[in-house]
C-alpha cells in the first residue's frame, strides 16, 4: 500500500518567510492529526485510564502532556502571555517515563476526562495556529530564536507519538481497535539465514552544530569523532526465527548469558520469551499495535537491551566468536559504508521509517542499504553505549532536562529508527536512549569485534564543594577579576627571568589549573594535593582533556559546565604534568629538586604550617623561588590555635603571617617580590559570590 509521504522535519533557513511559516504551520497540524488519529485506535474510556503497563501513566497523560508543553514552553519562552488551563499545564508538565522495572510505587491522580483534555487540546491547536500566522518569523531559525520553541513542541509531539503507540502496543487487546491510518504490513515469509559482512576501519563524525539546517535536541550538539577499527556485522537484524533459536537453547532460563541487570528484570518479570510473543497451543502470534497475527518470523524481533545482550552472549557461546552489539560508533560507520544519506524529503523513502510504508515492521529481507538490510528503519536498533555528553554538549535554557536524567550510565542508545519514527527522529544525527529494560519498537543486529568496547565519560560533577573548585580553576569570570591561579603564575614568571624553569611543584593543587598553567613555562609540573578528590579533577583533564560539573543557580536549579584543556589553550602541554596525592607536610623525598614551589591558598588550611615552611627549602634548587599566596583565614577547623604562624597578639602587639614567615623563612629565603593583594572570586550559586583578597609573597632561596 502506497502512503501518503507524511512532512519532514522542516529546513531551518530559507528565503521567502512566507513560504516557512506555512511549512512550520502544515508540520504542526499534521503532527496534531496524527497524534488524535493514534488515540483514535483506544477503544473506550477505560482504555485511557487504564495503565499499560505499571511503569508509566495512563494514556490520558501523554494525550494531555503533549499538549500542556506547548503552553509552558511558549509561555516560558515569552511568546504567549496567558495559561489556558494551571492544573492541566501541572498535572501533565513532567511524566514518571524512566522508572525502574522494580519501582511500582505511582500515586493516584484525579486525572480530568477525555472531553476536557480533547477541549484543552483544541483551544492550545489554536493558540499556537495564530502564534505561528502572525509571530514574527527571522530566518534562519536556531537555539536563540524564539521559533525554536514552536519546532520544539511539534518534535516533542513526534517522540510521543512514537512512546504511546508502544503503550498501545501493551495494552490489552480489548482495549484497542484498527484504523485505517495505522495498517500494519501483510507480508511475511521464509527467514533468511543471517551472515556476518566485514566493515573495513574508517573516521566517524558525530554532532551537530549550532548552524545545522535542521532541528536537534540538545545531546545531538557538540562534536565527536572517532576511529572505528575493522569490525564484522550481521547482514540482517536480527529476525523472529533466529531469535527463536535462543528461546528453544532455553536461554531465558539459562542466567549464565544475562548480565547481572538483565537477569535481575528477567526473574523479576518471570519473562520466557519476547513480550510481544503470544503461544497459543503449537502456534505463536505476534502482538502489532492493534491486533494479534500468526508470527511473522522473517520480521525483526523486537526485545529490550537485556534480551538483545543475552542472545548475543549466548550467541559467542555457541559460535566461540566475540558476538556483541554495536557501539553508536559503528552504527555510523555501518550507516557510511551502507552509502546512506537523509531519507528524502519529496520522495517515499527506501526504508521502514516516517510512516512512508507501514504501521508495523517488514521483512528483514525488504529494504537493502549495501550489503546489508536495515541499517535505517523497520525498528530502533539497540547499542553497547550508554548515552554521554558530545564536546561542546549544553543544555537548552527552556528544556533542561531533556536528557541530563539520562547521563547515568543506565540508559542505552537506540539508533536507526522505526517504522513511525518521524521528523527529527528520521535523521543520521538523531540520539535517544532508553533504561535498557524498556520497549521500544526496537530491536537488534550484532557485531563480531575483537577490540574492546571504550566506555564514554557521561559523568557530571555534582558535588558542591568540587564543582566550586572546578569553576574557580577553570570557569568564568565574574566582576572582571581575573582567573586567580593564572594571574599568580604570571607573577611568579615575571620573577624567574633567566632562572632555570626545568620542575615546577604546584603544592595543594586542588583541581589542577596552576598545575597546567605552570607547564607552559615548565618541563615538568607535579601537582599534589591532600584530597584525591580534588586531584581527580585535573587527572581527568590531562587524560581525556576535558571536565563537566553542575553550578548551582537557586535552590534545585543548576547549570550544566563543560570546560575542556583545548578552549584553555593548554592542550598541547597536558602530557608535562604529573598529580601525586600527598600531605604538604610530610612530602615524600622523591618530591625534590624543584626551581619553583607554588603554593596558592594553602598555608591557613594545613595542620601544622610550621613543619612545611621549616623544611621547604630542602625541596627548592639554591636560587629557585617559593610563591606563597593566602587570604590569611585561620581557622581551628584546619589549624589548631597553637599551630598558627599569625593572626594573633605577640608580646601585646599585632603578629601577622606576613611576621610569621618573614621568621619561618628568613635563615633560607629572602622576599624578592610582594606582599601584594590578588583578589579572586568564588561562585556559590548564580546571585552568592565569595570576593577575596590572597596576599601574595615570592621568596628565593638563598641558602
Amino acid at each position: 500500500m502506497l502512503r501518503k509521504i507524511f512532512q519532514r522535519t522542516p529546513i531551518l533557513s530559507g528565503e521567502d518567510v512566507t513560504v516557512k511559516r506555512q511549512e512550520i504551520r502544515a508540520f504542526f497540524h499534521a503532527t496534531l492529526d496524527l497524534t488524535e488519529q493514534l488515540f483514535a485506535t483506544l477503544a473506550g474510556d477505560e482504555a485511557y485510564f487504564k495503565k499499560s503497563i505499571p511503569l508509566r501513566h495512563p494514556l490520558i497523560f501523554y494525550l494531555g502532556h503533549t499538549s500542556t508543553f506547548f503552553i509552558n514552553k511558549l509561555l516560558v519562552a515569552g511568546l504567549i502571555k496567558e495559561r489556558i488551563d494551571p492544573k492541566m499545564e501541572s498535572m501533565f508538565s513532567v511524566g514518571v517515563d524512566e522508572m525502574s522495572w522494580d519501582d511500582l510505587n505511582f500515586p493516584d491522580y484525579d486525572w480530568p476526562s477525555i472531553k476536557e483534555v480533547q477541549s484543552y487540546r483544541n483551544t492550545m491547536r489554536g493558540i499556537v495556529d495564530r502564534l505561528i500566522s502572525e509571530a514574527q518569523l527571522i530566518l534562519p531559525i536556531n537555539w536563540e530564536n524564539p521559533w525554536w520553541i514552536v519546532l520544539m513542541g511539534i518534535e516533542h509531539e513526534l517522540i510521543h507519538l512514537e512512546t504511546s503507540s508502544v503503550l498501545i502496543r501493551q495494552h490489552a487487546i480489548k482495549h484497542v481497535k484498527s484504523h485505517p491510518t495505522w495498517e500494519p504490513c501483510r507480508k511475511s515469509g521464509y527467514a533468511p539465514q543471517n551472515q556476518l559482512i566485514g566493515v573495513s576501519a574508517g573516521m566517524v563524525y558525530l554532532g551537530k552544530n549550532t548552524i545545522d539546517l535542521t532541528y536537534g535536541w540538545d545531546n545531538e550538539f557538540g562534536s565527536c569523532e572517532a576511529n572505528v577499527s575493522a569490525f564484522q556485522a550481521s547482514q540482517y537484524l536480527v529476525s523472529n526465527q533466529e531469535f527463536m533459536a535462543f528461546v528453544r537453547a532455553n536461554g531465558y532460563a539459562n542466567e549464565n548469558y544475562w548480565e547481572e541487570e538483565g537477569c535481575a528484570w528477567k526473574n523479576h518479570t518471570h519473562a520466557e520469551h519476547p513480550t510481544f510473543w503470544i503461544k497459543r497451543t503449537n502456534e505463536w502470534w505476534l502482538r502489532l499495535m492493534t491486533e494479534e497475527v500468526l508470527m511473522p518470523w522473517d520480521w525483526p524481533v523486537e526485545v529490550n537491551y537485556h534480551e538483545a545482550k543475552a542472545f548475543c552472549n549466548w550467541k559467542a557461546t555457541e559460535s566461540g566468536l566475540p558476538v556483541r552489539l554495536p557501539t553508536e560508533n559503528e552504527w555510523y560507520r555501518l550507516y557510511s559504508v551502507a552509502g546512506l544519506s537523509e531519507i528524502p524529503r519529496a520522495q517515499i523513502a527506501a526504508a521502514n521509517i516516517h510512516l512512508d510504508h507501514f504501521a508495523s515492521s517488514c521483512p528483514v529481507t525488504e529494504f537493502r542499504h549495501g550489503e546489508f538490510f536495515d541499517v535505517i528503519g523497520n525498528v530502533w536498533q539497540w547499542t553497547e553505549t550508554p548515552i554521554y555528553p558530545f564536546k561542546g554538549f549544553k543544555v537548552h535554557p527552556l528544556y533542561d532536562d531533556f536528557t541530563t536524567p539520562t547521563f547515568d550510565n543506565r540508559h542505552n542508545l537506540i539508533k536507526g529508527g522505526s517504522w513511525i519514527s518521524c521528523g527529527e527522529e528520521s535523521l543520521r544525527t538523531a540520539r535517544y536512549a532508553f533504561r535498557r529494560h524498556f520497549f521500544q519498537h526496537a530491536g537488534f543486529r550484532y557485531v563480531v569485534a575483537d577490540r574492546p568496547i571504550i566506555e564514554e565519560n557521561s559523568h557530571y560533577e555534582t558535588d558542591k564543594l568540587l564543582s566550586e573548585y572546578a569553576e574557580f580553576h577553570y570557569g568564568d569570570t565574574y566582576f572582571g577579576v581575573s582567573n586567580f591561579l593564572e594571574t599568580l603564575v604570571k607573577l611568579a614568571m615575571t620573577t624567574m627571568k633567566d632562572k632555570p624553569v626545568h620542575k615546577a611543584l604546584d603544592l595543594g593543587c586542588a583541581s589542577g589549573r596552576a598545575t597546567f598553567e605552570l607547564a607552559k613555562h615548565f618541563d615538568r609540573v607535579t601537582g599534589i594535593d591532600f584530597s584525591t578528590r580534588f586531584i581527580g579533577q585535573g587527572v581527568q583533564l590531562a587524560q581525556q582533556g576535558f571536565l563537566r560539573y553542575l553550578l548551582v543557580d537557586e535552590g534545585d536549579l543548576v547549570s550544566y559546565k563543560e570546560r575542556t584543556l583545548a578552549t584553555m589553550d593548554l592542550d598541547a602541554i597536558k602530557h608535562k604534568v604529573e598529580f601525586y596525592q600527598g600531605d604538604a607536610c610530610n612530602l615524600k623525598p622523591i618530591h625534590a629538586g624543584y626551581d619553583l614551589i607554588f603554593a596558592a591558598n594553602l598555608i591557613d588550611r594545613l595542620y601544622d604550617p610550621i613543619k612545611l615552611l621549616s623544611t621547604i627549602h630542602s625541596r627548592l634548587n639554591l636560587g629557585g623561588h617559593l610563591l606563597i599566596a593566602s587570604p590569611y583565614t585561620w581557622l581551628a577547623e584546619h589549624t589548631k590555635r597553637e599551630e598558627w604562624i599569625g593572626g594573633f597578639k605577640r608580646d601585646g602587639e599585632n603578629f601577622t603571617t606576613l611576621d610569621g614567615l618573614k621568621a619561618s623563612l628568613g635563615n633560607h629565603f629572602k622576599l624578592i617580590h610582594g606582599p601584594e593583594e590578588v583578589p579572586f572570586v568564588i561562585r556559590e550559586t548564580r546571585r552568592k559570590f565569595q570576593h577575596s583578597l590572597s596576599d601574595v609573597t615570592i621568596w628565593e632561596r638563598i641558602a
